[in-house]
């Protein structure tokens, strides 16, 4: 029954390790971070994305921190609550249903993937059309999420150049989403080390002037007195 076990666990990892291999490396793109890259991936998120993931720990009311307005929070969240959390426009039995699986929570997955937000960028952006005319991913082959953004269906530069945008402020909001007070955290952070580095200067003085008490004197020939 072990060997079983292990059998199929090794079974297991070969598949995973397999569908990694062939997935393609991660860009070297820049992911916006300003406010208002932030504001238009929530309107990506909250328009595209929504259909059928949910960000379970962000709330409506905390999207405010993004500088939206009151009448753009209204539009945003409907005829939810501010205080509820941001839930897909389907039920987990259509999605599943739908999918045969029920796509996963997005609170947390621009640090779930390697890569980050430049893995979410390269997901919205990966996917092309087959010579059979059907569409895969080549960062997830297989993957069960439609193109969300129509990109196998650009042409030229032109056409995939706003479809990038969208990608990359998705990816912008979803990386904010990941850690909402990564900003306030770093921001408090140069106030502690400015704290830390005063406090290590006024502790050394100090140490110098309670040693220099303790120190015996010393006489003209240099011997102690």
């Amino acid at each position: 029954m072990k060997r079983v076990g292990l059998g199929l666990v090794t079974l297991f990892v070969s598949i995973i390790g397999q569908s990694w291999s062939n997935a393609a490396e991660v860009t070297d793109v820049a992911i916006p971070h300003d406010p208002a890259a932030v504001r238009r991936g929530a309107q990506v998120i909250a328009n595209v994305c929504m259909n059928c993931h949910s960000l379970k720990y962000i709330h409506y009311s905390t999207l405010a921190e993004l500088g939206f307005s009151a009448k753009e929070l209204d539009t945003l969240r409907g005829g939810n609550s501010p205080k509820a959390t941001l839930k897909s426009a389907m039920s987990p039995g259509m999605l599943k249903e739908g999918f045969g699986v029920v796509p996963p929570d997005l609170s947390l997955m621009a640090n779930a993937r390697e890569g980050g937000p430049a893995y979410i960028y390269d997901l919205l952006t990966g996917f092309y059309q087959k010579p059979d005319g059907s569409v895969d991913n080549r960062m997830f082959h297989g993957i069960k999420m439609p193109d969300v953004l129509n990109y196998s269906s650009a042409t030229d530069a032109a056409q995939r150049a706003p479809l990038q945008q969208q990608a990359k402020d998705a990816a912008a909001f979803l990386n904010w989403a990941a850690d909402p007070h990564a900003a306030e955290r770093h921001h408090l952070g140069y106030y502690v080390l400015a704290y830390l580095v005063v406090m290590t200067i006024l502790l050394y003085l100090s140490k110098r002037r309670i040693w220099a008490r303790l120190d015996p004197p010393v006489s003209g020939d240099g011997s102690h007195a």
